[in-house]
């Protein structure tokens, strides 16, 4: 987001900065005279600043907001208390003293400004924002846990802004408000346990019915832990406990029964069972309008097959089921290729859907051939992590480029691209444009994390 102050930093009284800009650390960028960039945590486009610098460069500077001389008209008064710039300030949320529509606006930003600065791609289209509720969003979190001795208290919660200290939280306004008021209890619980030294983490997933809490341990827990844990969940309907005593796959349920951990996509009439470790989008609401928005802008009719990369557990792949003739999954693991199969078969059995296979791939080493192989597709669903799908746009600029390789194989005519990462989408979408003969005809952001500088997008490419 930037601002025009025409040229008001060489007529401000000494030590002020004009604000024309802000990073995507949720950093205002000021200029001196001279042209340093100087970066300023706590302030704002259009404001006029002070700061107190901490690090110096040749280039570029960083400090603190010390005093607002100007103010923007988009900055909100934060509304967790435990929100700012000063020591032990929690580091959740990097935006909360910006008004919410200001921060979809930067964002929208950053994401046009990669695809054409970094791709030379110019999208068709600006879809409008996904957004949903800027608070009590956030399903799925990773407290920190720490015993502090010397204020003969145990923390909960998330780091302090910048170290590696856990902020002395009390309540959130980004998890749902039955979590936030898990903190302090939570904080109890860990307190009176023998393990109290050996619990570092409670990972956070909701489900629709489910709350299910994670307790990374150590070591192994006694009996009197295991029985504070049954009591603290019958006291608190709901809750489940599971275990992790090593890595991700060592979960384990405390206690068997009760509904099983899920969410549901209403508009196409699936559920999602998941494990709390497996990925799942954080935020619920904005998955739901997600997955329907993809498939309206992917357009499948009913006579065309689709194939879903990186699946996971078939968030999009499932949906496609209910629109595509025939649908394929793939996903880098077997171990989720297995969970996604279950996914399927549970519902199939409630509802028909279209005959959907699902197939294990490394897909940050895509071929031509493999392409090729995997068959015609009308459309494709993309849906890489940060690091993109950048082997798969190179294997289909390879078959544009040499056309030889493909032997009756045709491209889809349609993808739709999710992305949690603006810098490598523009990166894919330079290839797809340049060298594999697509258009980007629409591109837009996802507001998947309110007050948070992470940036969601999607895009379209046709050819």
């Amino acid at each position: 987001m930037t601002a025009d102050n025409d040229g008001a930093s060489a007529a401000l009284p000494e030590g002020w900065l004009a604000v024309d800009a802000l990073d995507l650390e949720a950093r205002g960028v000021a200029h001196r005279a001279d042209g340093k960039v100087v970066f300023i945590e706590g302030a704002l486009p259009f404001e006029q600043v002070s700061a107190a610098i901490g690090r110096r460069k040749n280039n570029w500077e960083q400090g603190q907001l010390t005093a607002i001389h100007r103010e923007s008209s988009q900055r909100v008064r934060p509304r967790c208390p435990h929100f700012g710039l000063h020591e032990g300030a929690c580091g959740g949320c990097k935006m909360q003293h910006l008004h919410p529509g200001a921060q979809v606006a930067i964002k929208q930003r950053v994401l046009e400004d990669d695809l054409l600065h970094l791709a030379k791609v110019r999208p068709e289209r600006v879809l409008r924002p996904i957004e949903g509720p800027a608070w009590n969003y956030r399903w799925r979190a990773r407290f920190s846990v720490r015993h502090v001795r010397k204020k003969g208290t145990v923390l909960v919660g998330f780091h302090e802004r910048k170290s590696r200290y856990v902020a002395d939280i009390r309540e959130c306004h980004v998890v749902p408000v039955h979590v936030s008021d898990l903190l302090l209890p939570l904080r109890a619980l860990i307190g009176s346990m023998e393990a109290i030294e050996t619990c570092p983490q409670i990972e956070l997933a909701c489900g629709d019915d489910v709350t299910a809490l994670v307790l990374r341990h150590l070591e192994p827990l006694s009996e009197g832990d295991l029985a504070k844990l049954r009591a603290f969940a019958q006291a608190h309907p709901g809750v489940q406990w599971w275990l992790q005593p090593k890595g991700p796959d060592s979960v384990r349920l405390l206690d068997e029964g009760g509904p099983p951990l899920s969410y549901t996509l209403p508009e196409f009439g699936i559920a999602m069972p998941f494990r709390p470790t497996d990925f799942t989008q954080v935020n619920p609401h904005i998955n739901r309008v997600l997955v329907s928005t993809a498939l309206g802008l992917l357009d499948v009719q009913p006579q065309e097959r689709v194939i879903d990369w990186f699946c996971g557990l078939g968030n999009f792949t499932l949906p496609l089921a209910t629109r595509a003739r025939e649908v394929l999954g793939l996903e880098g693991s077997e171990a989720l290729v297995a969970r996604s199969r279950e996914n399927l078969a549970l519902n199939a059995a409630r509802r028909p859907l279209a005959p959907t296979q699902f197939a294990a791939r490394n897909l940050f080493e895509m071929m031509p051939q493999q392409l090729v192989a995997d068959g015609v597709a009308h459309k494709w669903l993309v849906d890489p992590p940060r690091e993109g799908a950048f082997a798969l746009a190179k294997a289909l600029a390879d078959l544009h480029q040499q056309p030889e390789l493909a032997a009756g194989w045709t491209a889809p005519r349609r993808i739709v691209y999710v992305s949690c990462n603006p810098a490598t989408l523009a990166r894919d979408a330079g290839l797809l444009v340049h060298q594999a003969g697509y258009r980007c005809s629409a591109a837009g952001v996802v507001n998947m994390f309110p007050h948070t500088a992470h940036v969601e997008s999607m895009a379209v490419f046709d050819r």
